[in-house]
């Protein structure tokens, strides 16, 4: 039996995943393997002794510590993709309400006086709303992962001319975008040519204020900035010198903050991405799938800190082991095993950035003495064994998986 702790809501199509027989869910448990999590922020010392992994049922990871997780050897998910189509809308959305200025034309309506000649004085300023198609316009998009890629595609669809920039574009992510989408040379091509620019990059160190004011002396006057990837990513001081400056003539953005408030060029979206009950469905059923495999399979599919690994089964038990990514770490795993009378049956070995993650099968099971032994190997951070019950494929977007 496992125990999952969620920290949030979960959608029960999420939890449905986790059989009753097999896994007991809840938001106190005082020895839980694993936490489902939407924005709840995880402190560090929130996380008990017991835990083996964190899914976060959205792509953001900003509210787990990772690395501290990591130097625990603890898992982290999440869920790329899973709410792709819900912030796509919102994407397009957004375009739309920069060009035609309809958010300050809905405003203006509603403040008007029931007792007023409504009709005719909507006839009479509606000019002052105005504002051009998108079709025919250039739409630059940076970052092409699932949700660049259906902007992007979306926004061909509407006749818009689209280029793209990405240069760690994953294979499935070329395979899904239209060859119509074009591809720009230079970061500093995308800002000099587009009408509109769309944000789909993750927030890091090095890409925290990326559009500042160096990028925006390099745009079009009245460029539309559409930010639905993380607030982060523009300098709001340069942002708002751009605006007075004509640089920018709308900025759309699902991430506002105090500083973004009363200006009428900047319409601020409440964080609505993912806000659809499909999105959620999505992700939850991700997340707990993904749950599952790892805790039941020691497979890890979409870990944020870990490299994707998976094994068949070859029976017997399974030993994981998580360690830093230094040599002679396979060597002394495999000599302390041999040492103690268990033949390996099979082995893969994958590493990302500082993590190395193996999964061992041997014939039968190790005992306490030896899974500490393991345990004290300089630059071991995490020891399981399992036998698993039965052995499941990565998860789809809909979070469907082999042998359910």
């Amino acid at each position: 039996m496992y125990a999952i702790q969620t920290l949030n809501k979960i959608s029960s199509k999420g939890l449905d995943r986790l059989p009753r027989e097999q896994f007991e869910t809840a938001t106190e448990l005082t020895h839980p393997d694993a936490i489902l999590v939407r924005s709840y922020k995880i402190q560090p010392d929130e996380i008990k002794n017991t835990i083996k992994a964190i899914a976060r049922a959205g792509a953001g990871v900003n509210n787990i510590p990772v690395e501290h997780c990591s130097d625990r050897g603890i898992v982290v998910f999440n869920t790329p993709g899973a709410n792709a189509n819900s912030v796509k809308e919102l994407v397009l959305t957004g375009l739309f309400i920069s060009s035609r200025n309809i958010n300050a034309g809905i405003n203006w309506v509603q403040s008007l006086d029931k007792n007023d000649e409504v009709s005719r004085l909507v006839e009479k300023e509606k000019s002052r709303f105005s504002g051009p198609e998108v079709q025919g316009k250039k739409l630059g998009v940076i970052g092409l992962g699932s949700i660049g890629v259906l902007v992007a595609n979306a926004a061909q669809s509407l006749g818009m001319e689209v280029i793209g920039y990405d240069p760690f574009i994953s294979i499935n992510a070329a395979w899904g975008l239209s060859p119509e989408v074009k591809k720009a040379s230079s970061l500093d091509q995308l800002y000099a040519e587009s009408d509109y620019l769309t944000l789909h990059i993750p927030l890091t160190d090095k890409t925290r204020g990326i559009i500042d004011h160096r990028k925006f002396e390099m745009m079009k006057k009245g460029t539309r900035l559409l930010n639905f990837a993380r607030g982060g990513l523009v300098n709001n001081k340069d942002l708002k010198q751009a605006i007075e400056d004509g640089i920018i003539g709308y900025y759309v953005t699902d991430f506002p903050d105090g500083d973004l408030l009363g200006n009428p060029r900047i319409i601020t979206i409440p964080h609505l991405g993912a806000s659809s009950p499909e999105a959620e469905e999505n992700c939850a059923v991700m997340a707990a799938n993904q749950v599952r495999i790892f805790l039941e399979s020691g497979n890890i599919t979409n870990a944020v800190n870990f490299p994707s690994c998976y094994m068949e089964y070859s029976g017997g038990y399974r030993i994981l082991i998580a360690n830093k990514n230094i040599p002679n770490m396979v060597g002394q795993i495999s000599t302390m095993l041999a040492d103690n009378g268990k033949n390996i049956q099979d082995m893969v070995n994958k590493h990302r950035d500082g993590i190395a993650y193996n999964i061992i099968d041997i014939s039968d099971k190790a005992d306490k003495d030896l899974i500490q032994k393991l345990n004290d190997i300089e630059g071991v951070v995490m020891v399981r064994q399992i036998c698993p019950r039965k052995m499941y494929k990565t998860p789809t977007l809909s979070g469907s998986a082999e042998n359910d």
